[in-house]
């Protein structure tokens, strides 16, 4: 029989096969296994592409409506914040509905709620109403549409050794998404007006609901020792277990970084770009190169988790972050620099979410991934809300951008340095299971 040795990461190696070591021979192995993911992984990239590419768009929307209300950017900056606040508010919850009654009708009913803030956005003639239209209804459709949700059910029909991996492909699927609408965005605006190119992604909401429509509910493997042992479980035992884990925190802390980082580049990049004099065609370009490098970077990191141990390959990614922003604020902005940042960003932009829902997936198990992965997201949206909004209020009030930047860099650096005592081994519950 071969040797199997399961590492401090939970990765498992195997004795006296060189061949499965060498790295030609893996990277051949991740990529037979991707086409082989369940049909399920595969309507997750189909709405994430929607939902999270329609999302990272919003930033090209700033100047136009910032320019027909005649307001300050503080004021767009708050609408959009609010809905990432409540992207994260509505989460936990939003998870443990579809824990309890499955995904399928969660999404399609946050889809219309999106499709609906969207275009109640359109129509509207008071500023204010954005807080409830791109903010409340958006928010709230965003939480049922996204990560959440559809990694918490690629959790259940996906290996545990595969599941970084499968992560990362899937949140890939957002960046294209990304790669796509972000463009599309500017010529519509360049076209027709902001108004109309809301109600175009408000009928695209309908791609999500079809989508939906062929999710199936995994069935629980009776067979699996794990998989009964956390049925057994209820959702306040793991909650309770979940709190009283450091590592847990830390990994709150980590995601509430990554969110500040994310919101901000994508709210202000496009107007920081147009205060250097570029084009707002570089500002879109820029956005763009983030969305279609992070599908190479977030299945790369993805693929480091499942190999190594997921909580030094994050630590990796936000030191990789770090020298990013510090090298763009050094460096004088101009169309080629713009775009190397958004590639380089990109590369290491949502690489966070599959190795933190990895993270957590494999310390605390499938059953309840929606719902633990859900409050740590509530943390990366309370990072996004100030990333956002902070962004905004900054400029309005130095007439520039450097000080949060700064701050940017420095909330990098010290969130590479939280994840390294992280102890990412599956809790005791579910060492017993196995043993």
């Amino acid at each position: 029989m071969t040797a199997q040795t399961i590492n401090r990461g939970g990765h498992k190696s195997i004795g006296g096969n060189k061949e499965l070591s060498h790295p030609i021979a893996i990277i051949k192995s991740n990529i037979m296994f991707s086409f082989r993911f369940p049909l399920l992984v595969w309507l997750g990239i189909g709405i994430l592409i929607t939902s999270l590419g329609i999302r990272q768009s919003f930033g090209i929307f700033m100047a136009p409506i910032s320019d027909y209300f005649h307001t300050g950017r503080e004021f767009f900056s708050f609408a959009i914040a609010l809905q990432n606040l409540l992207f994260g508010a509505f989460q936990p919850f939003v998870g443990m509905a579809a824990d309890r009654w499955g995904p399928k009708r969660i999404i399609i009913l946050g889809a219309i709620s999106y499709a609906l803030g969207l275009y109640l956005t359109s129509i509207t003639v008071e500023p204010t109403m954005m807080y409830i239209t791109l903010g409340v209804l958006v928010g709230l459709g965003l939480s049922a549409t996204s990560y959440v949700i559809v990694l918490g059910a690629i959790a259940k029909v996906v290996p545990a050794q595969h599941a970084a991996k499968a992560f990362g492909l899937t949140t890939a699927a957002g960046s294209f998404g990304m790669f796509a609408m972000i463009p599309g965005a500017q010529t519509m605006l360049s076209i027709y007006d902001w108004q109309s190119a809301m109600q175009i992604f408000a009928v695209m909401c309908s791609f999500i609901v079809v989508f939906a429509l062929f999710i199936k509910t995994a069935k629980k493997e009776a067979h699996n020792t794990t998989a009964v042992q956390e049925d057994k479980q209820t959702i306040k035992e793991a909650l309770k277990e979940a709190f009283s884990h450091k590592g847990y925190w830390l990994i709150h802390i980590g995601f509430f970084v990554c969110g500040f980082h994310v919101m901000f580049i994508a709210t202000h990049l496009p107007s920081y770009v147009l205060d250097k004099n570029l084009p707002a065609s570089t500002a879109a370009m820029a956005l763009a190169y983030v969305g279609i490098f992070n599908i190479l970077g977030s299945y790369f990191w993805g693929a480091m988790a499942d190999r190594f141990s997921k909580h030094y390959v994050m630590s990796a990614l936000y030191f990789v972050r770090t020298a990013v922003i510090a090298a763009f604020v050094l460096i004088p902005t101009t169309e080629l620099t713009a775009g190397i940042f958004g590639a380089a960003i990109g590369f290491c932009w949502l690489g966070t979410v599959p190795i933190t829902s990895g993270l957590v997936r494999q310390i605390f198990g499938a059953r309840y991934l929606s719902t633990l992965y859900g409050l740590v997201f509530f943390s990366h949206q309370i990072g996004s809300f100030l990333g956002a909004w902070v962004g905004g209020l900054i400029y309005d009030y130095y007439g520039s951008y450097d000080p949060i930047w700064w701050s940017a860099v420095i909330l990098a650096f010290i969130s590479a340095l939280l994840h390294l005592p992280i102890d990412d081994r599956p809790v005791l519950r579910l060492r017993m299971a196995t043993a």
